[in-house]
């Protein structure tokens, strides 16, 4: 058995559907540690199997340099299967070869072995899977380390401190092998940004106005968590005597959506959930990636820290996200799972009896009896009790997995 720090959280999801007829996606940012959950899905087959035969292709090792197409994948897959009677395939970075998808609809139609991948691009799934692999397959999303594991992979306790590191540094597996020291840590995520942006954005999206893209990044690391608008922005470039066409705008935002490095969240009415096709709100999938782009002073970005985090904790789960409408209101985030919702509204402290207003009266207002909650970083009033909507501290939110039981 390899050497790693599990994540159940996502090994748990995938091993009720290991040896079943469908193809297993993993999904999620570049160096989210997708690769390191398929090594964990194959110690679990092994372990179940031993007689298993485990074909593993990782597309950024030189040793798969020469693999480019789906024939090549094809021709190597079948000359590992033979003579082979339980065969199991993962591949990691599987859109880097072209034409894939006809591959793995060839392997699952002749049963030649139970197949995994990963994909650091969303327009596989909407684009080569969906077309040619529709009912076949199943996605997990997977995005960077919770709190609890943050804690687990450092090595700390639950502290007011730590979740300081955790908002500071974000999740990125690999930092737990550096120094905790912002100058370090930073240098690897601002590296690991560049590559994001020209392997998974530039190169695959055919993006020209590199130096356009990277503004754009930095207006959405200024305004996490503001209402969007591409035209407003469109407008205000123009201004500035730049002259950037709105459905660049729009493209360029998608091709970022794309490779999972922010997440776009639409904004819908509280009663009967209309989707508004106008004033998203842009997230992070990672903090760390997000405070590293610029200039970072923690206490500055600290209420959209939060409600970065929260956002991303709520996806991890499994939720679907919006960002509320009610009448002329806002509440933060709209959560649903199932038939289950819940309401929530993110301040930083609850200071005074305004604040209090503010984010208790949006909540109060809201006709119906889903959970409601108010994120905070107080730690003394966590559990507190305001006319039935409850008060929770950032940590205890995100340690909980089930947020409808907090």
């Amino acid at each position: 058995m390899r050497s790693y720090i599990p994540r159940p959280l996502y090994t748990n999801r995938i091993e009720p559907f290991i040896g079943k007829d469908l193809i297993k996606v993993i999904t999620g940012q570049r160096r989210i540690g997708k690769s390191y959950i398929l090594l964990q899905i194959s110690d679990i087959i092994r372990e179940k199997t031993p007689e298993a035969n485990i074909i593993f292709i990782d597309k950024e090792l030189l040793a798969f340099a020469d693999m480019k197409n789906y024939m090549d994948l094809y021709q190597y897959v079948l000359k590992k299967a033979a003579g082979h009677n339980y065969n199991y395939l993962f591949v990691d970075e599987i859109q880097e070869i072209e034409g894939f998808q006809l591959c793995l609809r060839s392997l699952l139609n002749e049963n030649i072995c139970d197949i995994y991948c990963t994909g650091s691009n969303a327009k596989m799934l909407s684009g080569e899977l969906a077309t040619h692999l529709a009912g076949r397959y199943i996605e997990f999303p997977v995005h960077s380390l919770s709190y609890e594991e943050f804690l687990r992979f450092n090595q700390l306790q639950d502290s007011p401190e730590s979740l300081r590191s955790y908002l500071t540094f974000g999740g990125m597996p690999y930092i737990h092998n550096l120094v905790m020291d912002i100058n370090v840590i930073f240098e690897y995520l601002r590296n690991v940004y560049s590559t994001i942006l020209l392997k998974d954005v530039v190169a695959r999206e055919s993006i020209r106005n590199v130096s356009f893209l990277e503004n754009l990044v930095g207006y959405l690391v200024d305004n996490t968590g503001s209402l969007f608008s591409a035209q407003n922005i469109s407008k205000y470039l123009k201004s500035q005597q730049v002259n950037i066409p709105t459905q660049t705008i729009l493209n360029y935002l998608k091709a970022l959506c794309n490779s999972f490095f922010v997440y776009k969240i639409q904004r819908a009415e509280t009663q009967g959930m209309k989707i508004f096709e106008i004033g998203e709100k842009y997230y992070f999938e990672d903090l760390g990636l997000h405070n590293a782009i610029r200039h970072f002073n923690f206490r500055r970005d600290i209420n959209k820290l939060i409600e970065n985090v929260v956002c991303i904790d709520l996806l991890r789960y499994g939720y679907e996200v919006y960002v509320g409408k009610n009448g002329n209101k806002e509440i933060d985030f709209i959560a649903s799972k199932s038939d289950h919702k819940i309401y929530i509204q993110v301040a930083y402290m609850l200071l005074d009896e305004v604040t209090i207003q503010r984010e208790f009266g949006n909540l109060l207002e809201i006709p119906d009896n889903y959970p409601k909650y108010v994120v905070t970083m107080d730690e003394m009033q966590s559990g507190g009790n305001y006319q039935g909507i409850k008060q929770i501290s950032l940590r205890d939110f995100l340690l909980a997995e089930d947020k409808e039981k907090l």
